[in-house]
């Protein structure tokens, strides 16, 4: 039987996000920091999608609307980065290539020193692949990523930084594009500028796709109740369960997951500040800084939050670890590492609203869906007549070679470092 939880549920007014603007680094005074050694802190977001059976299911993880400025790397982008990212064919029939069950997304170092200092960073990715990072000089492994793809699940990334050069007290001086970009809210926090031969950032970015399985699952019961389960030995330090539709969002929080709990869904009458909050203390909680955790929820406030429902969790530190091994010389005094996990939840209210915008061809409703609407109408395959069929996968295609279009735009033009 599920363990007993204090349920906290917040009832305000409706969550309006407004778009991301670009951001520039500045100072906050309850964040300043004075490390007696090396310190680093690290944040990211593993996304996945449930399956009936509550289990991450396998889903294009990178098949989705780009955000990165062109100055960010694409992994062996001259043989095709729309293979090794995950976009592969557009047609949702064309094979299993680029399938996987985790987007890795965002990962950023961040190092704070009291003198300047030279690391070498090493980061594996077992069952995954480093699909962007910057800065770019960097080493990233294996080396026949467009082989790798084709079985995730025996793949293993790397990236490797070596002569990063830790600069506190420098004038601050990043690559900057015109247009908004998830990229640059992550500058906002109070870390030491970074240096890797002539390239200069606040940060070490990474992204990557992998196939395994999360530490939790989370399925829909006949009573539209939502079951988690928690996959690992490792106590989930909390579960946030969250809907927003029609306008209107909520969410249920629960802390301490042992084994498995059962949540109602959410009465739909909460705020973006009260659950920006309580995530920001999560993330504090885990050992980021206030400027850090800030930056996170700033970063995907607009995806996070967008339309569906969804759990998010906090990684285990030792899962972190074991997911993605992290390898810093000399060994930093301080390492903190605070990782959110995503699942989708694909609920009967999603399928039927697709559903019926197949039929009626309503374009804007499918692209509202961007990268998670191939798991639904793949959902939805048995309702489906061979005419609807056939028009779902041509949505598909279009809209993804919309997202593929982007994304080459960067290599067809000259880049900006």
């Amino acid at each position: 039987m599920p363990n007993r939880f204090i349920l906290k549920r917040l009832t305000l007014a409706t969550l309006i996000i407004a778009a991301p603007m670009l951001v520039a680094a500045v100072r906050t005074t309850d964040d300043i920091r004075s490390p007696q050694g090396l310190t680093v802190h690290e944040w990211g977001t593993f996304t996945s999608v449930a399956g009936i059976d509550g289990m991450a299911a396998d889903w294009r993880p990178a098949g989705g609307p780009t955000d990165l400025p062109c100055f960010v790397e694409l992994s062996n982008s001259s043989s095709g980065f729309s293979k090794v990212a995950g976009y592969g064919s557009p047609n949702l029939l064309g094979g299993r290539e680029g399938e996987g069950k985790i987007r890795m997304e965002t990962p950023v170092l961040y190092f704070y020193s009291p003198h300047q200092a030279t690391v070498n960073v090493r980061v594996s990715f077992p069952h995954g692949l480093i699909t962007e990072y910057y800065p770019s000089n960097a080493k990233v492994g294996p080396s026949n990523m467009a082989s790798a793809i084709k079985d995730l699940h025996s793949a293993t990334g790397t990236i490797e930084w070596n002569n990063v050069k830790v600069m506190p007290g420098t004038t601050e001086s990043f690559p900057l594009e015109a247009g908004p970009s998830h990229y640059y809210a992550a500058r906002r926090t109070d870390s030491d500028p970074l240096q890797v031969g002539n390239q200069e950032e606040k940060f070490l970015f990474y992204r990557g796709i992998a196939s395994f399985q999360p530490p939790i699952a989370a399925r829909i019961n006949a009573d539209a109740t939502i079951e988690v389960r928690n996959l690992g030995v490792e106590q989930i330090p909390a579960i946030v369960l969250f809907e927003n539709r029609d306008g209107k969002m909520g969410y249920t929080m629960i802390r301490d997951l042992d084994k498995q709990a059962t949540l109602e869904p959410p009465q739909r009458t909460s705020d973006f500040a009260s659950l920006q909050q309580s995530l920001e203390g999560l993330l504090v909680a885990q050992g980021m800084y206030s400027a850090e955790a800030k930056a996170m929820v700033e970063t995907w406030k607009d995806t996070w939050f967008e339309k569906g429902t969804r759990v998010f969790y906090i990684v285990p530190t030792k899962t972190v670890d074991a997911i993605l091994p992290l390898s810093i010389e000399p060994k930093p005094d301080h390492v903190a590492r605070a990782f959110v996990g995503r699942m989708e939840i694909i609920t009967a209210d999603m399928q039927k609203e697709v559903l019926t915008a197949i039929r009626t061809e309503n374009r804007p409703v499918l692209e509202s869906y961007g990268r998670f609407l191939s798991p639904i109408v793949n959902r939805v395959y048995a309702k489906l007549s061979e005419a609807d069929w056939k028009r779902a996968t041509e949505d598909i295609a279009s809209i993804r070679a919309g997202y593929v279009a982007n994304v080459t735009a960067c290599t067809r033009n000259q880049r900006s470092w």
